[in-house]
């Protein structure tokens, strides 16, 4: 018990020295948190900063826009010409990320797409992308996988989101609630191909609810 509480307390430390969002960036974030949308978690937005910071990629593909938060945060890391394409699959929260792209003038650095990810990602053009953000429905991870492959190139880097499911992927299959059973067999088979698959060499973090970072070998 006194290892959670240590825990929360090191978490709450740290998020003591994070910088708030400023401007209309930060109404999105909290207007997101207020309608139960989901957003990146400080600690992985942190993360995610310095690793665009390092790279710098050109070219950045997002699964999962939501209503454009992660969007609008990476697109001030990248290549000053950069451009992130970004996908979406639900036409309210498609629309809302529209309008706030559109509301801080980044419309020519970030294209939305609406529509399954899996599908549309077959439609984009083969390594054209530095750099991949995957954070959508997780039980779909392991699809865009493929795409992934021939989407981003060698030397490019994929960061996934949220892959310990609030801690659900490290318990077995059966005690699980049946309704995520299999989400949780579909995030571990992800996390298997991403550590054993030749073409990658990949690290998973513990950070916020968990994300692994993948170099495309």
């Amino acid at each position: 018990m006194q290892g959670v509480k240590n825990i929360d307390r090191i978490s709450s430390f740290v998020q003591s020295f994070y910088i708030d969002d400023e401007g209309r960036l930060g109404e999105i974030y909290k207007e997101a948190k207020n309608n139960n949308v989901p957003v990146i978690r400080p600690e992985t937005r942190e993360l995610l900063k310095t690793q665009l910071l390092i790279k710098k990629p050109a070219n950045v593909l997002e699964i999962g826009t939501a209503v454009g938060y992660s969007a609008l945060f990476m697109s001030d890391y990248i290549a000053c010409d950069g451009v992130i394409t970004t996908i979406e699959l639900d036409e309210e929260r498609y629309n809302i990320a529209k309008e706030n792209i559109k509301a801080m003038n980044r419309e020519e650095k970030i294209v939305s797409l609406k529509g399954d990810a899996a599908e549309v990602l077959k439609t984009l053009p083969r390594d054209s992308f530095d750099f991949a953000f995957v954070d959508a429905a997780k039980g779909q991870y392991i699809y865009y996988l493929e795409s992934l492959f021939e989407l981003v190139k060698k030397g490019g880097v994929i960061f996934s989101d949220n892959i310990l499911q609030e801690g659900d992927v490290l318990e077995s299959h059966f005690t699980v609630d049946k309704r995520n059973r299999t989400i949780h067999d579909r995030m571990r088979e992800y996390l298997y191909v991403l550590t054993h698959d030749e073409r990658l060499e990949t690290a998973i973090l513990s950070v916020a609810d968990g994300v692994a970072i993948s170099y495309v070998k």
